[in-house]
C-alpha cells in the first residue's frame, strides 16, 4: 500500500516557509504520514510546472501556499486528476479562501484541514480565448476573469508593489482608469441565446462574488451553485462611479444578514451595474483588450467563451471555516 504524502506547492516570494513546513511536519506526525514533497512555483508559469511535478508522484493531497494565481495555475493541473487542493492563503487578495470563509491568517489549521481529509467541491470556470491573430488557448479559473479594469490592473501592477502595500498597490491603476472612464463597445450572449450590443467600462465573469474587505461584487455569486454570474460596469462619469462604490459596499455589510439580504432583494436596480447569470459567456470585442484571470494578466483577445464545470474540483475546508 502507499504511504499518504502531501505535496507543497508554494510561492518563494509571499509564503512564510518556516511556519508552513513546521505545521506540515506536525500533521505529517499526527497522522502518520510520508514525507512532503515540495514544489518552489517559477514566475513565468504562475505554478504550472511546479504543480505537474507534484501530480506526477501522486500525493494525497496538494497544498498551495500563495495567492489566487498560484492556486489557478495549480488546479488548471488538478482539475482532471481528482486529487484535493488545499489552500494555505499568502496572496494580496486570496479571494477564494474568502469566499470560502477560510481563515487567511491561521497557517496551522489550514494545514490541518489539508490532512484531514474533510472537502468541498467547488465550480470549475473555463475560459476559452481568442487574440486578433486567431491564436486559442485555454485556461481555467475559480475566482472572476475580467476585462477593463481588473485586467488593467492585472497588468500594470508589480508583484513587488503588491507585496509591499497589499491592495493600496492597486490604488493609482485604478485612479488612472476611473478618471479616464473609457468605454468600449462588446456584443455578447448569455447560454447562447440573443446576441446583444452594449458599452461598459469593466466586464467581470465570476465565480466567486466578495472582493477584499467584504466589498459584495456579485451577490448571486456561489462557488458551487454550476452558474456564471456577470457584471458589466457601465458609470457615467464620477458620480456613476460614486453610486457603484457605494452600492457595493452596502451590499457587503447588508449580505451578513437576512434581514439585509431582503432589502438588497428590494433595492431598485443601478444602471451602472448589469447583471446576468447563466453557464454559458461569449463575448466579441470590437478592438483587442486585456483579461485578467484571478488577478493574472493573460493578454489581448478579442473573444472569449467562459463556460462552468460544475463540482469539478475538491478543496480541503475541514477544521477552518468560520
Amino acid at each position: 500500500m502507499q504511504v499518504k504524502h502531501a505535496a507543497i506547492v508554494y510561492n518563494p516570494v509571499k509564503t512564510r516557509l518556516d511556519r508552513v513546513r513546521r505545521a506540515v511536519t506536525e500533521q505529517e506526525q499526527l497522522h502518520g504520514w510520508g514525507e512532503s514533497r515540495w514544489y518552489e512555483t517559477g514566475s513565468e508559469d504562475f505554478g504550472a510546472h511546479a504543480a505537474e511535478e507534484a501530480l506526477a508522484k501522486s500525493p494525497t493531497v496538494v497544498i498551495v501556499a500563495g495567492g489566487d494565481g498560484t492556486v489557478r495555475a495549480v488546479a488548471e493541473t488538478l482539475v482532471e486528476s481528482g486529487t484535493p487542493l488545499a489552500l494555505v492563503p499568502a496572496g494580496t487578495g486570496n479571494l477564494l479562501a474568502r469566499n470560502l470563509r477560510l481563515s487567511l491568517t491561521d497557517i496551522d489549521g489550514a494545514v490541518a484541514a489539508a490532512f484531514a481529509g474533510v472537502t468541498r467541491p467547488v465550480d470549475i470556470a473555463v475560459a476559452d480565448l481568442e487574440d486578433e491573430h486567431s491564436a486559442r488557448r485555454t485556461h481555467v479559473f475559480l475566482v472572476m476573469a475580467g476585462i477593463g479594469l481588473d485586467a488593467e490592473m492585472a497588468a500594470n501592477t508589480s508583484a513587488t508593489a503588491k507585496k509591499r502595500l497589499g491592495w493600496l498597490a492597486y490604488v493609482n491603476p485604478i485612479a488612472r482608469s476611473v478618471i479616464a472612464n473609457r468605454l468600449f463597445h462588446l456584443d455578447y450572449r448569455i447560454d447562447g441565446g440573443h446576441t446583444r450590443s452594449t458599452r461598459a467600462h469593466t466586464v467581470i465573469v465570476g465565480n466567486c462574488g466578495t472582493l477584499t474587505g467584504n466589498m459584495l461584487l456579485i451577490p448571486t455569486a456561489k462557488v458551487d451553485d454550476g452558474l456564471l454570474d456577470v457584471v458589466m460596469l457601465r458609470p457615467k462619469g464620477g458620480f456613476g462611479w460614486a453610486r457603484i462604490g457605494t452600492r457595493l459596499t452596502i451590499q457587503g455589510v447588508a449580505h451578513r444578514s437576512r434581514f439585509g439580504r431582503d432589502l438588497l432583494r428590494l433595492a431598485p436596480d443601478l444602471q451602472a451595474l448589469a447583471y446576468a447569470q447563466g453557464r454559458q459567456f461569449d463575448a466579441r470585442f470590437e478592438t483587442p483588450h486585456g483579461i485578467e484571470l484571478d488577478g493574472d494578466s493573460f493578454g489581448h483577445v478579442v473573444r472569449a467563451r467562459i463556460t462552468v464545470r460544475p463540482g469539478a474540483l475538491q478543496v480541503c475546508v475541514g477544521g477552518v471555516q468560520g
